[in-house]
């Protein structure tokens, strides 16, 4: 008996296809054997290490009391198949049977939880791990660290981290991920200073050169990220497309098309559909038709038709839309999946984008006939092109379908509502908002502006400060817009300067546009002029329009002749700004100057267009 055992032992260890299991199995089933635990846990690893899940959970439930070593089976297939739900389910009636989890165990089960964004479940792991002092182990520790991560805790991560006896290259990247994933990226940055100057032993692999490459580019510091790009010895795909998607969310998609002309010459990996979708938006931004329809057929062509257009066929849609490609886009449209809902956010998108707003409504109409169930993005895009009646029954759409907690979609009901001429509306959804973030308060500032209501967009200002919501740009823009309209010049003059000089921002044509329209609407031509004077930056057609069109309306002759002069300058063909300058000399009794303007102007064949009014019938 003791000779059958050892037998039986030698074989199960040598035992690698399912079919020898089978065979094996057999045998012991003729002996004494078949109930012997040893046994019975060796073939339900064995099973279970061959993909038939059935053979080794029937063995599992003979087992009187199932030990670690087969519960560890039954959680690796769950783990290596894609299974998290099962895999902590089994974790669970691990802890029901009273059996003690190793260090093989609590890697599996935490990747769940991070799978599943599951963090209660996962500290409630992290206490097992306590409990049963596997803490020392480095796998362990190392799960503990990416559940976190990925489960939004980086606190809690970076305790882990930081209580860590040792670390190995895995420690070190998934902390790297976590700050990177969690919007901090510049403590990503110091933790591989950390790592390559603190006389740290593990060296970065390609896994931490991409995340520093990451991290860099969603700071906007996309060169820095390709400086570190020519660290990596043989760049992988992920590589290559973080700097695609990097330079592209920077506007820099020239450069982004570039790099992915590179990636395809160099030939050492090949695309895959990230960064096919990434390029195809660069494409759509730059309007490069041509370069689309090319990406089109290499993506069909190395990655296949269905996966190419579940992937990359949304932004491949929107770049034939926004060509004016609408034949292309709609047979794209009719070859991808129609019950995503992204397939037709694209579609919509599209024709949002360029201004096909009749149309996109239509797809929309479409889109509910067939039952596809909207979302957030759906509302969101289609909102800018409702009218009020239309905006309000999507309003109470959101309400009903739960969707009034998305930031975007309550961004765009705010901007709706704005446009349309209800901003206490806006101002009501702004205000019942739960979370805001900067494209909120933007958004409700520039509404406020609009409507002429410049003390309440201070107000605004003041508190989006006091939220800890950091101003930009477009933010001053907005601000400056509703000064100007309100008559507050000498708040928007103080806001201007309080730009540069406590914020350290750099004002871009749009705002020193607004301060020139902000002193021309008060009369304050001198102060404009001398204001223009002084910019850092050649004043473009904007900016000496808004004087001259000041200039008229407050009769100024002196400094309406040199904004125009300027202006003609600038635009040669344009014949409004002659007009306006003879319209000028015509109203200050000036009628040789304004016969002189008339005879330059016909000496250069330039006619004004006639105007023409618009009457829209019906709704």
């Amino acid at each position: 008996m003791r000779t059958l055992i050892h037998s039986f032992n030698s074989l199960l260890q040598a035992c690698k296809t399912l079919h020898q299991a089978k065979q094996l199995h057999n045998c012991i089933l003729q002996t004494a054997s078949h109930q012997n635990p040893f046994f019975i846990t060796k073939l339900i690893q064995i099973y279970a290490d061959c993909d038939d899940l059935g053979s080794a959970l029937t063995l599992f439930h003979q087992l009187s009391h199932p030990n670690v070593f087969a519960f560890t089976a039954i959680l690796s297939y769950h783990s290596q198949h894609g299974y998290p739900h099962h895999c902590i389910q089994t974790y669970s009636e691990l802890r029901q049977n009273g059996v003690v989890p190793d260090g093989y165990v609590f890697p599996k089960v935490l990747k769940a939880c991070a799978q599943l964004s599951r963090l209660a479940t996962g500290t409630v792991v992290h206490k097992d791990v306590i409990v049963f002092a596997a803490e020392s182990n480095l796998q362990v520790r190392n799960s503990m660290l990416d559940m976190y991560s990925k489960c939004g805790d980086v606190w809690s991560a970076m305790q882990v981290f930081d209580e860590m006896p040792e670390r190995d290259v895995f420690s070190w990247n998934s902390m790297m991920s976590g700050y990177v994933c969690n919007g901090f990226p510049q403590r990503a940055v110091e933790v591989f200073q950390v790592m390559r100057w603190d006389e740290c032993e593990c060296e970065p692999d390609v896994i931490t050169w991409n995340t520093l490459m990451d991290a860099y580019c969603r700071m906007g510091k996309c060169c820095e990220a390709r400086r570190f790009f020519g660290e990596i010895e043989v760049p992988n795909v992920i590589s290559w497309t973080i700097l695609i998607l990097g330079y592209a969310s920077v506007g820099r998609h020239d450069v982004s098309l570039g790099i992915f002309r590179e990636m395809v010459n160099v030939g050492m990996v090949s695309p895959d559909v990230d960064a096919l979708s990434g390029v195809l938006v660069s494409c759509k931004s730059l309007g490069a038709l041509a370069c689309g329809m090319e990406i089109h057929g290499y993506g069909i062509k190395i990655v296949g038709g269905d996966v190419f257009y579940r992937s990359a066929g949304a932004a491949l849609l929107t770049l034939y839309a926004s060509c004016g490609r609408l034949d292309r886009a709609d047979n794209l449209f009719r070859r991808m999946n129609r019950s995503d809902v992204v397939t037709w956010n694209a579609m919509i998108f599209g024709m949002v984008d360029v201004g096909l707003g009749d149309l996109a409504l239509e797809r929309f109409r479409e889109m509910l006939e067939r039952g596809v169930r909207i979302d957030g993005t759906t509302v969101s895009t289609i909102l800018p092109v409702c009218d009020l009646r239309w905006g309000k029954e999507m309003h109470a759409y959101v309400s009903k379908c739960y969707l009034s907690c998305v930031i975007p979609v309550n961004n765009a009901l705010v901007h709706m509502y704005s446009i349309r001429g209800c901003i206490a509306y806006a101002s009501a959804v702004f205000s019942t908002m739960v979370a805001k973030d900067l494209v909120s308060w933007n958004t409700i500032i520039g509404g406020f502006g609009t409507h002429g209501h410049g003390q309440t967009a201070l107000k605004l200002l003041q508190e989006m400060s006091d939220s800890g919501v950091r101003p930009d740009l477009v933010t001053f823009s907005c601000v400056l817009s509703a000064c100007g309209h309100s008559g507050l010049v000498d708040e928007g003059i103080k806001l201007f300067y309080r730009m540069t000089k406590d914020l350290g921002l750099t004002p871009v044509k749009e705002h020193f546009s607004c301060v020139v329209d902000m002193l021309a609407r008060a009369g304050r031509l001198e102060d404009a002029f001398d204001f223009i004077n002084q910019m850092p930056r050649e004043p473009d057609k904007h900016v000496w329009g808004a004087l001259l069109a000041a200039c008229q309306e407050h009769q100024n002759v002196s400094i309406g002749k040199l904004a125009a002069e300027k202006l003609i300058s600038l635009e040669p063909q344009e014949a409004g700004h002659y007009v306006t300058l003879s319209n000028i000399y015509s109203r200050s009794g000036r009628w040789d100057d304004a016969a002189r303007v008339r005879k330059m102007m016909n000496g250069q064949a330039l006619l004004k267009p006639s105007g023409h009014s618009l009457v829209d019938l019906g709704s």
